[in-house]
């Protein structure tokens, strides 16, 4: 006769997955979600669905559940908070164990954790604000192939932000041309020049004679001037094999310093061109593109704190963060509060720049913000403030739009920027001595000059769409 040992039908998942009680253990990896229910649905009731379609849960109770022990293995949505001035949504603090997710893998833990529960019908929106990596887990994963204090040593750049470029316009050009375009920019000042994020191999210009080219231009560029330069030659493919072929033709090339789009190209080629660059003593550039179709809507998908908390998990150098002050979205206190989690060895919680857990990095080096997108020399004392030194100001129709082409655009730039590390350095507070300290530098670079009557008016004043959640 059969026994019944468990009880079958429909689960309330409240019984097992909302453990208000529970205190999270320092293994434990945390998520912070902001949900919105659909209505009528308790926010117990969705709490604890998020934390069980994301770790063991299914709708039905399975006679397969008494052959583990799930008690250990289950996801537990702890606490519960209000959204402040938002009274439709909440956040669901929930705590996962370790063992849920394969060591070093970044794409484990983003199937997990966004995978299937973002289609949950009891959910009108879901949002996963921030997570908090355990550092048993950090120390499984590989990170930056080199990190900031490397790369200034591979570089020898030193007490100030590097300046980039990014080659425009970013489709259309031959190649030589574009190698042209390069050489210009880098002998008039600047450190690094970039192919921008759909730069791979079109038929107006293939990959492999873009690298000759830009190669050329670099060498040139570095004996006219005695700096070290650099390129991010994109070796973003349509397949690992064609990524990787691509990256070893740049290092035969010598060049410092390659670049991939992580989103568009995924977290498992991420991870293994990291690898790769980590083995070969390559430099690796991260482009963010596709972020905003996940991260913009500020109910809905992934924060980009939590992207880039897994870029410098899975593996880069630099990593575009916005500019605050530029074209693209961003606001001040998050971009910083995100910007730490690239940098810092440990960021504290500090809600006012939306980061909800304590984050230990260990020894895990740091990556690079790049701040990139609209940006001219009337916003450098404003970008220095901002991002610091360990960051890289890239400019692109900021320094090509210069009246008299791309090497006086990179020398406004360098002219600016170094103007500004200095006036701070004195002591003065360089965002509001902006005019004073620019005007100053002009005087002794008709260069600047230009570009300051050039870009005098451009400004990007448009109300940021995902603000931070303060009341």
């Amino acid at each position: 006769m059969a026994v019944k040992t468990y009880d079958a039908g429909v689960k309330d998942y409240r019984d097992m997955y909302w453990t208000p009680d529970y205190v999270p253990l320092d293994t434990d990896l945390l998520a912070c979600f902001k949900c919105t229910g659909q209505p009528g649905v308790p926010r117990e009731e969705v709490a604890a669905a998020v934390a069980a379609e994301s770790s063991t849960g299914t709708w039905s109770t399975v006679w397969s559940e008494l052959l583990t022990d799930l008690e250990y293995y289950k996801g537990r949505a702890y606490r519960i908070e209000d959204v402040p001035g938002d009274s439709e949504s909440f956040y669901a603090f929930v705590a996962y164990p370790i063992d849920l997710f394969e060591e070093g893998s970044i794409v484990n833990v983003l199937t997990s954790l966004v995978g299937n529960v973002f289609g949950f019908k009891a959910l009108k929106h879901l949002r996963l604000e921030d997570i908090r990596f355990p550092i048993a887990y950090i120390k499984t994963c590989g990170g930056p192939p080199a990190g900031i204090q490397v790369e200034r040593d591979r570089l020898n750049k030193y007490a100030r932000p590097m300046l980039g470029c990014t080659i425009k316009p970013k489709l259309g050009l031959s190649a030589k041309n574009y190698g042209r375009a390069v050489y210009e920019c880098l002998r008039g000042g600047l450190d690094l020049t970039k192919d921008d994020e759909n730069v791979n191999s079109q038929p107006f210009m293939r990959w492999r004679d873009r690298f000759e080219f830009v190669a050329e231009a670099i060498q040139k560029a570095e004996q006219e001037t005695g700096e070290r330069k650099g390129h991010y030659l994109n070796v973003t493919s349509a397949t690992p094999e064609d990524m990787y072929e691509r990256a070893e033709f740049a290092k035969e090339l010598g060049m410092p310093i390659i670049m991939h789009d992580f989103l568009t190209g995924g977290f498992t080629a991420n991870t293994g061109l990291a690898n790769w660059c980590r083995k070969n003593g390559m430099l690796l550039h991260i482009h963010r593109a596709m972020h905003a179709v996940i991260d913009r809507h500020p109910k809905h998908g992934i924060h980009f704190r939590v992207l880039a908390k897994c870029l410098r998990l899975s593996g880069g150098d630099h990593l575009h963060t916005g500019t605050v002050v530029g074209k693209l979205e961003g606001d001040r206190q998050s971009t910083l509060g995100f910007v730490d989690q690239l940098r810092e060895s440990f960021v504290p919680e500090d809600r006012s720049r939306g980061v909800f857990f304590d984050q230990d990095w260990g020894s895990m080096p740091g990556v690079f913000a790049v701040a990139s997108g609209g940006i001219h020399v009337w916003h450098m004392p404003a970008l220095v403030t901002i991002f610091g030194d360990d960051s890289v100001l890239q400019f692109g129709g900021g320094t090509q739009g210069h009246p008299w082409g791309n090497a006086a655009g990179a020398a406004a730039n360098r002219v600016a920027l170094e103007a500004s590390i200095k006036a701070r350095n004195e002591g003065r507070e360089i965002e509001k001595e902006t005019r004073d300290i620019l005007t100053e530098a002009a005087k002794h670079s008709p260069e600047l000059a230009i570009a300051m009557e050039t870009w005098k008016e451009i400004k990007f004043e448009f109300e940021t769409v995902d603000k931070l959640d303060v009341g």
